[in-house]
């Protein structure tokens, strides 16, 4: 087979059969089962979650992770903010005529590698090729299938003042990671991607008997995005402390060396978790040893982010305006 995509590998025929059999079928739980037009799942008795999300970054290899990688725990991620535990994933390949065979390669080991890692499965798929400088090399799009673990929603109907706050990890790798890779930016020392599966982290927490109010991970538009989205959807004041959100020191540098806002960059593997105040011990021990920190309180007053600085005043946190950092996921 050619080194090479072309356009007859979308074709539908012996070059088609090729490529799926040579590097997707192996992505598959049974790899010598007959392939259909959709996939049998055997369900378990319960509250299903399901999401789908397409990724388009560039450049498809970055510090710390791939576009493959990205499309994966991009999905199961979005389950485990509904407290779901991801079961399947289904994966969309649009493929630009030209592109290295050994990059696709790259590519779909990553996936099989962050599946095993989230314990989900892929069971289906499709991929369609595209005249060269259609597609940049390649689009992702995945969709996932997930076990709500409560029966109670978590989302931002839950909110209620004198709820806390905490986020799960030092913010902003994933947008300085792919903005240096982009420009070929030698930042000393490296930054990766933070992108990881956020389940098992959500799994401990229940475990321990929190039951989040709500849950959201931090990517497009980063903490600062998240905060006014739950802050508009529940009618509510946040209230931030800045000196507790925790960014990496080459981070921050990095930011103020290119005149970004560190929390409105990007991540891959951060959540913030509303709970009740009762559970903020609990949430604490699972995330504080990983570097999480409590951030804020949720108060009454107007659908508003307010930032307090190691000053000692309050100043909005005013959410991105335009692409910051386009392509990034």
């Amino acid at each position: 087979m050619s080194e090479r995509i072309l356009l007859g590998h979308g074709g539908g025929g012996t070059l088609m059969q090729q490529l799926i059999d040579a590097e997707l079928r192996p992505l598959l739980p049974d790899p010598a089962a007959p392939l259909h037009d959709a996939a049998r799942l055997d369900l378990p008795h319960g509250r299903l979650a399901f999401s789908t999300d397409g990724y388009v970054v560039h450049p498809l290899e970055f510090p710390g992770g791939n576009i493959g990688r990205l499309a994966v725990v991009g999905t199961a991620n979005d389950l485990a903010m509904a407290g779901a535990r991801p079961l399947w994933l289904s994966l969309g390949l649009i493929l630009e005529e030209g592109l290295e065979l050994a990059v696709l390669r790259r590519l779909l080991a990553a996936v099989g590698q962050a599946a095993a890692e989230c314990g989900v499965r892929v069971v289906t798929g499709d991929t369609k090729v595209v005249e060269r400088g259609k597609a940049d090399g390649a689009f992702l799009t995945t969709s996932g299938i997930g076990l709500r673990e409560l029966e109670a929603p978590i989302d931002p109907a839950a909110i209620s003042s004198g709820d806390q706050l905490v986020v799960s990890g030092d913010l902003g790798r994933h947008g300085i990671a792919i903005l240096a890779a982009r420009h070929g930016l030698a930042l000393q020392p490296p930054l990766q991607s933070d992108c990881a599966p956020l389940w098992p982290l959500v799994q401990q927490l229940l475990r321990r008997g929190v039951r989040p109010h709500c849950l959201r991970d931090l990517t497009r538009g980063g903490l600062a995005s998240a905060l006014h989205e739950l802050a508009t959807a529940a009618g509510v004041e946040l209230g931030i402390e800045e000196a507790r959100i925790p960014v990496a020191a080459a981070v921050a540098r990095s930011a103020e060396l290119l005149g970004l806002e560190a929390l409105q960059l990007a991540n891959e593997g951060r959540f913030v978790a509303v709970v009740a105040p009762s559970d903020l011990e609990a949430t604490l021990a699972v995330l504080e040893p990983l570097g999480g920190s409590w951030i804020g309180t949720v108060r009454q007053g107007p659908a508003r982010v307010l930032l307090r600085t190691p000053f000692g005043s309050e100043r909005l946190l005013v959410p991105p305006s335009g692409e910051l950092l386009p392509r990034i996921c």
